[in-house]
């Protein structure tokens, strides 16, 4: 990976459990010992109002379009903000989530016409879209178990981490089929080995890249 004058743009994605958020931190710093400045972020995110609004779609009650025009909008000021300017300035930007998790969860996992999150990803973003996207993967029943034990362990769980089984199979089915069908960009990752073994495959996804 040789330095450029544009940065680079890494999005991480993943059912929820799949632990892509664990590895985050890993991932910058071996991008910075590869000689890169990193912006790290999320979605929906990465701004006051995209907070506010992550606040709204993970928490209260409203319609599957709904959800996907506040998710957008968020984008929107994160795009604007955060990612373009990073971007312009060198720097590589990782993000926790992006467009193609709109895909999977309101997509695949709510049923949200894909025509309408095309649409709107052309006119929120354009081509501000990722170089590289490192899917997380894990089957139902790893994600299910691993989310029990955040919820036994305290952590109260946001409103699609308590959907039912179905809602995870179509999101999962969803990020497979778009990985499938851009293989030059994604890169899958088996997230039920330990740690560890993740943590190389993440290295050797950086090396080869």
């Amino acid at each position: 990976m040789s330095p450029s004058a544009r940065g680079r743009f890494v999005t991480l994605e993943g059912v929820d459990g799949a632990g892509k958020s664990t590895h985050v931190a890993y991932i910058a710093d071996a991008i910075r010992a590869r000689g890169h400045r990193v912006v790290t972020t999320r979605e929906p995110g990465g701004t006051p109002l995209g907070e506010a609004l992550r606040e709204l779609v993970l928490h209260r009650p409203m319609t599957h379009d709904t959800e996907t025009l506040l998710v957008f909008a968020a984008r929107r000021e994160h795009v604007e903000q955060v990612i373009r300017p990073a971007l312009a300035r060198g720097a590589w930007v990782l993000c926790d989530r992006y467009t193609d998790a709109s895909h999977a969860y309101q997509g695949g996992g709510h049923g949200v016409d894909r025509a309408r999150i095309d649409a709107l990803a052309h006119w929120v973003h354009g081509d501000c879209t990722p170089d590289l996207t490192i899917l997380f993967d894990v089957p139902l029943a790893v994600s299910r178990e691993r989310l029990a034990r955040a919820a036994g362990e305290g952590r109260a769980l946001d409103r699609f981490e308590r959907e039912e089984g179905g809602f995870a199979e179509r999101v999962r089915a969803a990020y497979l089929e778009r990985a499938g069908a851009e293989p030059a960009r994604f890169r899958i990752v088996d997230s039920t080995r330990p740690p560890a073994e993740v943590r190389a495959a993440l290295a050797g996804i950086l090396d080869a890249w």
